[in-house]
């Protein structure tokens, strides 16, 4: 693991770091928040999974989480949402390829050699923090935006004694029936929709995944919630499950950031509470 850079902020550290990815066959980029503790402790620790277009850079930048984290004591993670590099398919397109991982792994070529976002999401990135930063894994939660809310949803509705709460912001609830998520799962997973299915909040719920409770933000203004968002569908399926969702229609805001940040704190004291 590279350090690139190591930041003073809210009485804790900013990094960035870089390793080599068995598991996509590339670099990796992904940061790390760790707020002052006492020697020896170990710290709950937040996931946090960007949208469309994104890298680990853009929440970094613009999501005014730290002072929250160093508040509550929050170790919080940032991975980026593809592999990119020399010899990684893409397409101009900007909701499919580099950028546009979707949190799956994909099965059709070219995309299988190297878009394997669930099993580093899940698996190999969280063994290099535990093995490197001071995080108790027995204390995580996980949230994201847009396409990242879809990823966060659909990994703790699939390991939820791992993550003991989820959340998101603007998320992709049903993409197996909007065109952002058809078109990717399309193209990464093959046409077989019943493939589809364990990457879809709403049809994991559907299928018998339960979680004890979710907190989703959603903008009004948001240029994107009827065409592909829809979280009427997600909370349609939590009502008929008996999952506690907290659905949250913010009016006036949009998709971007500034969205974002307004209630990132809101999110992480949600979540601290739970942890």
């Amino acid at each position: 693991m590279e350090i690139l850079s190591l930041i003073r902020a809210h009485k804790g550290v900013q990094g960035v770091y870089r390793h080599r990815s068995a598991v996509t066959g590339t670099d990796m980029t992904f940061t790390v928040f760790v707020p002052d503790h006492r020697p020896g402790a170990v710290l709950p620790v937040m996931w946090y999974l960007s949208g469309l277009t994104c890298t680990h850079a853009n929440v970094t930048d613009k999501g005014e989480y730290r002072r929250a984290c160093a508040e509550l004591g929050l170790i919080f993670v940032a991975p980026d949402t593809s592999p990119r590099g020399d010899g990684v398919a893409d397409v101009p397109e900007y909701d499919f390829g580099q950028g546009a991982g979707f949190y799956v792994d994909a099965t059709q070529a070219p995309w299988a050699e190297h878009f394997r976002m669930w099993s580093y999401v899940t698996a190999e990135l969280p063994d290099l923090i535990a093995a490197h930063f001071p995080v108790d894994m027995a204390r995580q939660g996980i949230m994201g935006h847009s396409m990242g809310g879809h990823g966060a949803l659909t990994m703790g509705l699939t390991f939820p004694d791992r993550f003991r709460a989820v959340s998101a912001f603007a998320p992709i609830v049903a993409p197996s029936a909007v065109p952002w998520g058809e078109k990717a799962f399309r193209g990464y997973l093959g046409p077989d929709r019943a493939a589809w299915r364990k990457h879809d909040a709403v049809a994991l719920i559907e299928d018998g995944a339960r979680v004890a409770a979710l907190l989703v933000d959603q903008g009004d203004a948001d240029s994107f919630l009827a065409t592909q968002l829809q979280p009427q569908r997600l909370a349609a399926a939590c009502a008929t499950a008996g999952i506690d969702l907290t659905l949250r229609l913010q009016p006036g805001y949009d998709h971007s950031y500034l969205f974002v940040s307004t209630f990132m704190a809101d999110h992480l004291r949600w979540h601290a509470a739970r942890l």
